[in-house]
C-alpha cells in the first residue's frame, strides 16, 4: 500500500509523542489523518499544524460507541479505512504484589482491550475497502519481562499475540496486521524516567518519536510483504547481554 490519496488512516493516541509524529508522517502519504486521543487541545494542535487533510476526533479507546463514530467520521470526511495505529496506550507502576486489580484491569483495558475493539471495527471496514493495515505499538515489554510494571508488560504482550492472531484471521482479505516495539522513547510518557535507562543499551540514548513514525511508515507504506511481524525499535535493548571479552 504505497498510496494512500483518498483513503483514511486513524490514530489513536494521535495528540502527541509517538502518535503526533506519526500522524505527520502518514499524512505525507496523502491519506487524511484522524488524530483521535482523549486530549483535545494538544490533539486539535496536532490536526491543525498537519492541515486540512486532518482532522481531531475524541476518543476513549474503552468506549465501543466512541470507536463507531471515529470510524465513521474517518470515511465521511476522507474515504475509506486504509490504516489503522493503534498507538493510545498508559503507564501504571506496580508489580505483581503491589498493583491493584483496579490498576491492572484499566491498564489491560486501555492498552489491550482498547486496541481489539479498534480491530474488531475496523477490520470490516477494510475487507470492504479491499485492503488495508494495522499497525499496533507494542512495546520492548511485549517482547522481555520488566519488573514494576506487571500490568504494561502484561498488556504489551497480549497485543504483541492479539497482532499474530489478527494477521492470521485477515491475511486472505489482503489487510496486513503487524506490531511495532519501540524501547525508551523520548515522550511526555517517559520524561520523568531517569537517562541512565538507556546505558546498557548499544545505541545509549532515548529514541525519537520520529523514529518510530518512520518504522510505521515503513510497516505501511513498503513492508508489502510482511505480516504478523515485529519490528523493533529500541537501540539494541533486546539484542542479548554486552559482554566484554578478554582481547
Amino acid at each position: 500500500m504505497t498510496d494512500l490519496h483518498g483513503r483514511s488512516v486513524v490514530v489513536t493516541g494521535g495528540a502527541r509523542g509517538i502518535g503526533a509524529a506519526v500522524a505527520h508522517t502518514l499524512a505525507k502519504s496523502g491519506a487524511g489523518v484522524v488524530v483521535a486521543d482523549l486530549l483535545e487541545r494538544e490533539g486539535r494542535d496536532t490536526a491543525a499544524a498537519i492541515g486540512t487533510q486532518a482532522m481531531f476526533c475524541h476518543l476513549d479507546v474503552t468506549d465501543e460507541s466512541e470507536w463507531r463514530r471515529v470510524l465513521d467520521d474517518a470515511e465521511a470526511n476522507f474515504g475509506p479505512l486504509a490504516v489503522l495505529v493503534n498507538n493510545a496506550g498508559i503507564l501504571d507502576f506496580g508489580g505483581v504484589e503491589s498493583e491493584s486489580p483496579s490498576q491492572f484491569r484499566h491498564v489491560l483495558d486501555v492498552n489491550l482491550v482498547g486496541s481489539w475493539l479498534g480491530m474488531h471495527l475496523a477490520a470490516p471496514r477494510l475487507r470492504a475497502a479491499g485492503d488495508g493495515v494495522i499497525v499496533n505499538v507494542s512495546s520492548t515489554a511485549g517482547l522481555i519481562g520488566y519488573s514494576g510494571i506487571a500490568g504494561y508488560v502484561a498488556s504489551k504482550w497480549g497485543l504483541r499475540g492479539l497482532t499474530k492472531a489478527a494477521a492470521l484471521e485477515l491475511g486472505a482479505a489482503g489487510i496486513r496486521v503487524c506490531s511495532v516495539h519501540p524501547g525508551p522513547i523520548r515522550t511526555p510518557m517517559t520524561a520523568a524516567m531517569d537517562p541512565s535507562v538507556a546505558a546498557g543499551q548499544p545505541l545509549a540514548r532515548f529514541g525519537e518519536p520520529e523514529e518510530v513514525a518512520a518504522m510505521v511508515g515503513f510497516v505501511v507504506t513498503e513492508a508489502t510483504f510482511s505480516t504478523g511481524s515485529e519490528f523493533v525499535l529500541d537501540g539494541g535493548a533486546t539484542a542479548g547481554a554486552s559482554l566484554v571479552l578478554p582481547s
